[in-house]
């Protein structure tokens, strides 16, 4: 075995010792750190403390020794596993772990549930390239029995690394006892959900304009369309159409009216041009040629061409006029009630000519324009995004390739061009909807879908999002409260195979039944039904009251399986209905951004209708939304602001950083960044390094430096007066109330930042400050009540930041005395307000500043610290410090006295006495002396207790004895040799 891994020692199962090659012995029952003293790896005792809680059963320790009656509920997004886990994964993981442990240490029973998104394109995609299956026709010839089980097959493909990398990230949540959203009881659930909201008549079918994407042959919903917008440049054109000048309103000769599209490709589907009714129009001559656009749109159509107005009109007395026009292309020339000028609500003059040309069966304007002037739909592209037969000159051409968007508008601007129909081409850079998961441009189409009626609970909806406390805030009525405003009903049936299927069973005559249960199917079709998927249940048939029933084809929207997350993970109402009713809603959920507008979205719809009164079906007593507190995160981007890609290698594997730094460093530094806030981030590996530097390397060897003197009567309590230990407590105290209070609110950046204040604090003052109090043998009382305070801090500071660095904070806690079996069951300790002292917090300020100032005044006059000086006058506004804590001054520059001069009133500073006596300068060769000797003590391997025979050039035998003595105080040698070089022997 690998002297990296830790093994049993002596072969038990439950071995007493963790023994790892390097010699690092961790006794199982408190998980002490014999030998503070050797350099460790700390990556490697994380993954000591991960054997360590997965043998005492930390995590379900953490969640039983918790009342069952005080729940604290939390939802966890699932992923899914047909990819690797990367940072963005991390963050959010970081941020489920973070919360559910801190109100574990409040007292409250949190149980954390892992769940598998399972269903939808995602997973269809990855079979279609990998069985080389290009279009729904093929999935149908490969059979969609076997393209589902083989789907089936793939969704967990990655589920070990992910269980892996949550793992080692040191995250606590239940991965055996997972749910997935293709099990039936999962299933189950979100057809109880639909059928809740057939019998409230939520649920209709229509047909609407919508986006569709045509790769994967199936509509999308309108926040499915908002992930997947790109900037693309486009070809777009203004098309001439001539009018029938069939009255003397435009004059007898030919006259075109000019309408602009950035979708040529919907040209051949034209049928109507749509005017405002109160917009001015003109007819003007362009070289000899008559054109009607309006009035303010002139210049940017015909630019510095000289144009000649003719006539004035406005748009109202256009459309009285039953002006008709001569269509763009033959192809559907008869259509009935056509090719006519009618008005148009929507009509601006933003951009284009103010003539908008219609396409009824692309765009919801448009559709619904076609609707109420009684135009037979003319749809003149299939599903497929391809031309039909109808379209002679381009059938069959996809009307939006992917790779090549510009290519059909191409052609299509080249046959009117041919034909005269063109006024000017430009290109257009504009943001194009694309599918989200398989990146084909999408198209605004007219198809049949069924629907959540969204509107009618709109108000209720918005109403809903007053309770919820949104980190950051600004989400609240920004992204999300913009949104819930703006809601549209929700289409949720997907053409497509790998899904939970609609409910709907539909008879000859159009009469449809829902069903909400397995139980419910298998009375009405007398089958056995073990698996709700498409190819297992499409074949049962249901005969009722003399009519034949057929399950429609389609399969769910998954984001309404993910909506339907809270019930279907117990199985509600199935099972669990207690439980679930106790602890719902969830007190907290975190995603990133884009579930705005997706799971967070569905989960308050679905909430909200379900608990809709006056007939509600989760009746908790009002309605509720599905959560009350949400951290919403950003996305993690390359140290150079690019989106992190495999193919460029921009980016440090996380594997790979966690080796080198520990989980701890990564967990602290993503937890202080702009990504726990919604914003986006670039990562460095350097900043890694510099939180692990200053963070968990400074709290190891705090933890170290204090089991480096402290013995086994050595009881951790904050009882010293002095002023050291007086001021790191009163730190604690304000930092646990920073932390406390941050954490009250979701607030992670506010909670996590002070915890590295303190740790500075802690290590960069208090244990430099109280190094000679510490280690002196005697001064066994000065030093035993050092000792006890830092004890004291140290394990209390270990609870204070065991959410945020789990190992560290286990390593802290398992070594500062006998304790519970984790730091992570202990309770969150409470802020002890007599332990405050404001005053001298203030006044250590004061000191530090002063402190700082000394030390640069020195460097300024190039005498080094060491060097005693006699004095330091402290000018300008400064107040006059306490003598314990000027004495800590004098310490810590190494001057002999403090001088405070408040004649002047100026900004604080500082005036150095620099005259060096025989006596300072000896002083000061004595220090250097004494630095030279504790590291070559050091060198040398001594036990901090271990006594020497020192043996000293003779140049040093014109110090005094005084000096000599202090020597042999301060460097425990038992006596002094004299000879060439400074030696040591250990005795």
């Amino acid at each position: 075995m690998s002297p990296n891994v830790w093994e049993n020692q002596g072969g038990t199962t439950e071995p007493s010792v963790l023994a790892r090659g390097d010699g690092f012995l961790l006794p199982m029952k408190h998980f002490c750190v014999d030998d503070f003293q050797k350099k460790v790896e700390y990556p490697k005792l994380e993954e000591a403390v991960l054997e360590y809680w997965e043998k005492t059963h930390a995590f379900e320790e953490s969640v039983t020794s918790r009342p069952s009656d005080k729940p604290y509920h939390f939802y966890d997004g699932p992923p899914f596993a047909t990819g690797l886990p990367h940072y963005g994964h991390i963050v959010a993981s970081v941020m489920k772990d973070v919360v559910p442990r801190y109100w574990t240490m409040k007292g409250y029973r949190v149980e954390r549930k892992w769940g598998w998104d399972c269903h939808g394109l995602p997973v269809e995609n990855i079979l279609e390239k990998e069985l080389n299956l290009k279009t729904k026709k093929d999935i149908i010839e490969y059979g969609v029995d076997r393209f589902n089980e083989a789907c089936r097959a793939t969704v967990l493909r990655y589920a070990t690394e992910w269980k892996k990398t949550i793992r080692r990230i040191g995250r606590w949540v239940d991965m055996e006892n997972d749910y997935k959203t293709m099990d039936p009881p999962f299933m189950e659930s979100v057809w109880w959900v639909f059928k809740e909201l057939w019998d409230k008549g939520l649920i209709y079918k229509d047909y609407k304009a919508m986006h569709i994407c045509p790769r994967c042959v199936t509509p999308l919903s309108n926040f499915e369309v908002t992930q997947g917008y790109k900037d693309i440049t486009d070809i777009s054109v203004y098309a001439r159409f001539a009018l029938h000048t069939n009255n003397d309103a435009l004059g007898s000769e030919p006259v075109f009216a000019v309408a602009w599209t950035t979708t040529p490709w919907t040209l051949p589907g034209n049928v109507l041009l749509a005017v405002g009714n109160e917009i001015s129009y003109v007819v003007v001559q362009v070289e000899n040629t008559r054109y009607f656009v309006a009035k303010d749109r002139v210049k940017a159509v015909f630019g510095d061409a000289d144009v000649k107005v003719e006539k004035t009109i406005s748009g109202s007395q256009l459309v009285g006029m039953d002006m008709t026009y001569e269509p763009l292309f033959p192809y559907f020339a008869d259509t009935e009630h056509a090719f006519r000028v009618v008005s148009g609500d929507f009509v601006t003059l933003d951009e284009g000519t103010g003539i908008v040309h219609i396409a009824p069966a692309f765009g919801e304007n448009d559709y619904t324009l076609g609707k109420r002037e009684q135009i037979p739909l003319v749809q003149h592209v299939t599903m497929e995004g391809k031309f039909t037969a109808d379209v002679v000159d381009f059938a069959g051409l996809e009307v939006k390739p992917k790779g090549y968007p510009t290519k059909t508008d191409m052609a299509i601007v080249a046959f009117l061009e041919s034909q005269g129909k063109v006024v000017k081409t430009e290109k257009i850079t504009h943001s194009y909807p694309h599918c989200w998961r398989c990146d084909t441009p999408l198209l605004n189409y007219a198809t049949s879908s069924w629907f959540v009626a969204v509107t009618k609970i709109k108000e209720t909806l918005i109403a809903n999002n007053e309770p919820i406390t949104w980190v950051p805030s600004h989400m609240k009525e920004g992204r999300f409260g913009q949104w819930l405003a703006g809601a549209r009903d929700w289409a949720i049936s997907r053409s497509r195979y790998w899904g939970t299927p609609l409910p709907i069973w539909e008879s000859d005559d159009g009469s449809y039944l829902c069903v909400g249960s397995i139980e419910e199917l298998e009375l009405l079709t007398g089958k056995k039904v073990t698996d709700l998927h498409k190819h297992k249940i499409d074949n049962l048939i249901i005969q009722k009251e003399g009519k034949t029933y057929k399950r429609i084809p389609d399969v769910l929207d998954c984001w309404f399986e993910s909506g339907s997350m809270p019930y279907g993970q117990m199985h509600f109402p199935f099972e669990n209905k207690e439980k679930f009713l106790s602890s719902y809603p969830a007190q907290f959920i975190a995603e990133g951004q884009d579930q705005t507008r997706g799971w967070f979205y569905t989960l308050h719809v679905l909430a909200t209708a379900l608990t809709k009164h006056p007939h509600p079906s989760i009746d908790v007593g009002k309605e509720v939304p599905a959560f009350y507190n949400v951290i919403v995160n950003g996305i993690v981007l390359a140290e150079d602001g690019k989106k992190m890609s495999k193919r460029l290698k921009n980016y440090p594997d996380p594997e790979e950083v966690i080796a080198k730094y520990g989980a701890d460093a990564l967990r602290y530094y993503l937890l202080t960044q702009p990504v726990m806030e919604a914003e986006s981030m670039n990562f460095s590996e350097k900043d890694v390094r510099d939180t692990y530097n200053k963070i968990v390397n400074a709290l190891w060897n705090s933890l170290s430096f204090y089991r480096l003197y402290a013995t086994d009567d050595i009881h951790p309590k904050p009882t010293s007066h002095h002023p050291l230990d007086r001021w790191i407590i009163s730190r604690l105290q304000h930092t646990l109330q920073a932390v406390t209070q941050a954490m009250e609110t979701y607030c992670l950046v506010d909670a996590t930042r002070p915890l590295g204040e303190f740790v500075t604090d802690l290590s960069g003052w208090y244990i430099r400050r109280s190094r000679d109090r510490m280690k002196h043998d005697q001064m066994q009382d000065v030093s035993r009540v050092a000792l006890e305070t830092l004890g004291y801090v140290l394990e209390t500071f270990s609870q204070l930041c065991a959410p945020f660095i789990p190992f560290l904070s286990e390593l802290i806690y398992q070594n500062t005395g006998e304790r519970k079996s984790s730091v992570h069951i202990n309770r969150w300790p409470t802020v002890e307000t007599s332990l405050i002292d404001d005053q001298l917090e203030l006044q250590m300020n004061e000191a530090r500043l002063i402190v700082e100032k000394i030390l640069s005044v020195r460097k300024a006059v190039s005498i080094p610290v060491r060097q005693p000086l006699a004095s330091a006058t402290i000018l300008g506004n400064s107040q006059q410090l306490p003598d314990e804590l000027v004495s800590i001054i004098c310490d810590e520059t190494n001057i002999k006295a403090i001088v405070w001069d408040k004649a002047h009133d100026d900004a604080l500073s500082v005036q150095l006495d620099t005259t060096i006596t025989k006596e300072l300068a000896e002083e000061g060769r004595l220090r250097e002396l004494i630095r030279m000797v504790q590291g070559a003590r050091k060198e040398a391997g001594c036990s901090v207790n271990a006594r020497i025979v020192l043996t000293l050039p003779a140049e040093y035998k014109t110090l005094s004895e005084q000096s000599l003595s202090k020597l042999k105080t301060e460097t425990l040698s038992d006596d002094i040799l004299w000879g060439d070089l400074l030696k040591l022997s250990i005795r």
